[in-house]
């Protein structure tokens, strides 16, 4: 009972709980309020999932030896099955890739937020939704001038 209750009451266990939350969170607004899969619950659990996997490890490891490499080798490659799983080729088109990548990311800072990494998980987490928005525009911006661009008589070529 009292392993249940020092467990419970682990205060870094609960903080890495909070980042791993905050970092999903960050990621998961911006996700949910594209109206794009990977919304604020599913970042949120990824997050969690993957620090509490890197966490456990770190306790086989301090009380076993176990390889904590190891955990982190099979979370990246678990990982990518649910990234995949939001993939879709429709048409020829393929869709989803980017909340593939970043259902990987999210797994990448849990595991980061496992290892103690807070700080720069916070960072990772916002560098992630500056390039989610940003590029955004910068695409379609883009995406407008080849429009443009290709629209343009052949007779503009001759001037």
């Amino acid at each position: 009972m009292e392993d249940f209750i020092s467990g419970f009451l682990d205060s870094d266990l609960w903080m890495r709980i909070l980042a791993s939350f905050i970092c999903g969170l960050i990621i998961g607004l911006e996700r949910q309020v594209r109206g794009k899969p990977v919304g604020v619950r599913t970042a949120s659990l990824i997050c969690i999932g993957s620090m509490s996997f890197i966490y456990i490890g770190q306790l086989l490891t301090h009380d076993t030896g176990a390889d904590l490499a190891r955990v982190l080798a099979q979370l990246i490659t678990g990982i990518g099955f649910i990234g995949a799983g939001v993939i879709m080729n429709k048409e020829g088109l393929v869709n989803g890739v980017t909340s593939a990548a970043a259902i990987w990311i999210l797994a990448g800072l849990g595991a980061a937020i496992g290892l103690g990494y807070y700080g720069q998980a916070v960072a990772i987490s916002i560098t992630t939704t500056i390039i989610l928005v940003g590029f955004e525009y910068l695409e379609n911006f883009l995406n407008s001038a080849r429009k443009k661009f290709l629209q343009k008589s052949p007779h503009d070529d001759n001037e």
